[in-house]
């Protein structure tokens, strides 16, 4: 095991939990800027409960390869990063978000925007039909970020319902998993289950959120090996409507450097360091997916 890659990946998970936490900003953005995305999306369309099925007809050695087939040396560290950080950064954000709204929101935007161009700079066939395709992501995004939240309990069920739909939107980049559960009505109360470790609720919520995850993660993988560059064209075009959450939280009236202008630097210095972090890991390795 290669501690130093496992401890980067451990991060990189920290990094999507405390993005995911956050409504308007995506854990698959997060993936997307450190380089980790496809690999990510293919580890987890690997996954298969197939391999029980061989264990329990006694095919042990049936059953351990496709159990070892997964990319645990991603996954593991990589869901140990991001489990923490939900313990951990639950409440620090919380405070964040109530106390320094704008200037956690002037952060994320540059976050956003950044990575929304490194992206596009990405996409080596620039044809009519991928512009169009960003458009139509950002027009999707910008007019979801704008509804209204439902009205809607907290039982178990309704719980694991949102725990599917919602860990769809955290692996793609530009739509926020924690918006959808804030357009749901789940997102203070899930916040609260997870400050107060209500298993019930969380067992609830991750129940829905593994289904949905595996069922999603293979169509995701299927669309990116067809369609990559069209797929990324759109996947930008998300994060790019998506910005609309992060500016309607930004409190123009604030101290234009300390508020707005300060966090929004870091937020760019970051996405920078980030993507000369990513491109010289990626000069080391072969790409995961090929044009």
């Amino acid at each position: 095991m290669d501690f130093k890659k496992s401890g980067t990946i451990f991060l990189k998970g920290m990094a999507m939990g405390m993005a995911d936490i956050v409504p308007g900003v995506s854990g698959g953005t997060v993936a997307l800027i450190t380089g980790i995305y496809e690999r990510l999306v293919r580890a987890i369309s690997q996954l298969s409960p197939a391999w029980m099925k061989h264990a329990v007809k006694g095919e042990s050695e049936s059953a351990k390869r496709l159990f070892w087939k997964a990319d645990f040396e991603l996954l593991v560290p990589l869901g140990f990063g991001i489990a923490l950080a939900f313990l951990l950064m639950s409440n620090i954000m919380d405070y964040l978000l109530s106390h320094h709204t704008t200037e956690i929101y002037s952060f994320f935007f540059a976050i956003i925007l950044a990575s929304s161009a490194l992206l596009f700079k990405g996409i080596r066939v620039k044809s009519a039909a991928n512009i169009f395709l960003l458009f139509i992501g950002f027009f999707f995004a910008f007019l979801f970020v704008g509804m209204t939240s439902l009205t809607m309990g907290h039982e178990l069920h309704i719980i694991f319902i949102s725990g599917i739909i919602a860990v769809c939107a955290m692996i793609l980049p530009g739509i926020s998993g924690a918006l959808i559960l804030l357009f749901l009505n789940q997102y203070e109360y899930m916040l609260a289950s997870l400050k107060n470790l209500v298993f019930e609720d969380i067992f609830a919520f991750l129940l829905g959120a593994v289904i949905g995850l595996l069922a999603f993660s293979r169509l995701l993988n299927i669309i990116i090996k067809k369609w990559r560059y069209q797929t990324i064209s759109f996947l930008t075009g998300l994060m790019l409507g998506a910005l609309r959450l992060p500016y309607k939280n930004i409190d123009l009236n604030a101290d234009l450097t300390t508020s707005i202008l300060l966090p929004a630097a870091l937020g760019i210095i970051l996405i920078y360091l980030l993507a000369r972090f990513s491109k010289k890991a990626q000069k080391k390795k072969r790409p995961i997916i090929n044009k």
